[in-house]
């Protein structure tokens, strides 16, 4: 596969008004409903670089940075950070804005790992990934340390268990 995609070609945004179904009985959006959101973003990243289907393979990290209320237009943009044979991190950054006030907060931000698969469910190959900018090359290394260190945790679970 020679193809190769730039970071701006998949990069997404998607946006949705908290509603009282989103939240507790206090008003505070749920965690889940912010990952469920996230895991959405990061797949329609991952799918629209691959043009396969995607699964996810961890969530890194999630901070929740700033509260998010019912009434709240929670943003999320999403773009991959690096892509290995079949793999693709996806960094999420989320803003909740508060449509009365037009305050906005950053909320959070989460890094996704999603693997391609193809038609009978395996990983298959992905684009390789053109980065255009010292940014862009920046979030590429970090991205590549904590590829490694993903590796490695999984391999110690992996020795741990007894499984190999």
């Amino acid at each position: 596969m020679n193809r190769t995609k730039k970071v701006s070609d998949s990069a997404s945004h998607i946006a949705r008004v908290m509603m009282p179904t989103d939240a507790n009985i206090a008003g505070n959006v749920f965690g889940g409903t912010i990952l469920k959101m996230i895991d959405e973003v990061s797949g329609l990243v991952a799918v629209r670089h691959c043009n396969s289907n995607v699964v996810t393979a961890s969530i890194e990290h999630m901070d929740f940075l700033w509260p998010v209320h019912i009434g709240d237009l929670l943003s999320m943009d999403a773009k991959l950070s690096y892509v290995g044979r079949s793999s693709m991190e996806v960094i999420v950054n989320v803003t909740s804005e508060n449509l009365v006030t037009g305050d906005s907060h950053y909320a959070g931000d989460s890094i996704v790992t999603l693997v391609a698969l193809d038609r009978d469910g395996h990983p298959t190959e992905v684009p390789r990934l053109v980065f255009q900018s010292d940014a862009e090359q920046k979030l590429a290394a970090e991205a590549e340390v904590r590829r490694k260190l993903r590796e490695q945790r999984v391999a110690e679970r992996v020795r741990g268990s007894g499984k190999s």
